[in-house]
């Protein structure tokens, strides 16, 4: 049978299964704490935190690095949910860490790119325990497919209620949400590097989802589905508890 996503019934799934999750580890009092990018992900990990929380328990976490060009699609977010935020730059801790960095280690561009993603995930901890929350994690299944996500960095958080869902239902649970559509379907970037994460990738997220549901093999583009897989292998590490010696 040809896989069907019902996107009404994730929501409201995922709504009961966060419900559950703050019961049964968390004081009544405990809040949601959230990094909002702007980008569907965060956008639409919030809103399902607001509707099984209230809005009182969820906090939103802006962190640009200097001058964020559509910070107000952050800004928009929080307004829409009607979250407590704060605006935290992280641009002058970023420069004063990689300078004293580099004046021992000669930087590569991964270190540079990724640096600035761990950063932000101290920040959101530091929040977190100074506010009384527990930090949401972000990612979706079609990142985290091909590591496209920074190991203790955006890949890090206490619950994670989107790593089960594609891009595609990602969007579409926004848009079952209620959530503005130019907000939910725009273009993801990483925010670091400059280019759109399907740049960074080489393929569309449309094409690795179908890919992932089994929908298409891929077959007409083997070189597609090579790299995919390629990525899948190499990453996996990222999803995995830290490999640990047991003591015999």
């Amino acid at each position: 049978m040809a896989y069907k996503f019902d996107a009404k019934k994730t929501a409201n799934d995922l709504t009961e299964w966060i419900r559950d999750y703050f019961k049964s580890s968390a004081s009544p009092q405990t809040k949601a704490v959230i990094g909002i990018s702007g980008g569907k992900d965060s956008s639409v990990a919030a809103a399902v935190c607001v509707q099984a929380l209230g809005k009182e328990r969820v906090i939103g976490i802006m962190m640009p690095q200097g001058v964020q060009t559509d910070i107000d699609y952050s800004r928009r977010v929080c307004d829409f949910l009607d979250i407590k935020a704060y605006t935290i730059n992280i641009g002058d801790t970023v420069a004063s860490f990689m300078d004293e960095l580099k004046k021992h280690i000669e930087l590569t561009p991964q270190a540079v790119i990724n640096t600035p993603a761990r950063i932000r995930m101290t920040t959101l901890y530091a929040a977190a325990a100074s506010l009384g929350g527990r930090v949401v994690n972000t990612c979706n299944l079609s990142e985290d497919w091909v590591g496209y996500s920074t190991k203790y960095g955006d890949a890090a958080g206490d619950f994670s209620p989107l790593s089960d869902l594609t891009v595609t239902e990602v969007l579409a649970v926004g848009d079952e949400l209620g959530l503005p559509y130019d907000i939910v379907h725009k273009v993801p970037t990483d925010g670091l590097c400059g280019k759109t994460d399907e740049e960074n990738l080489g393929f569309t997220y449309a094409m690795l989802d179908r890919y992932i549901r089994g929908e298409d093999d891929l077959s007409s583009v083997p070189e597609i589905k090579e790299k995919i897989d390629k990525l899948h292998a190499a990453n996996l590490h990222k999803l995995m508890p830290m490999p640990k010696f047991t003591l015999k």
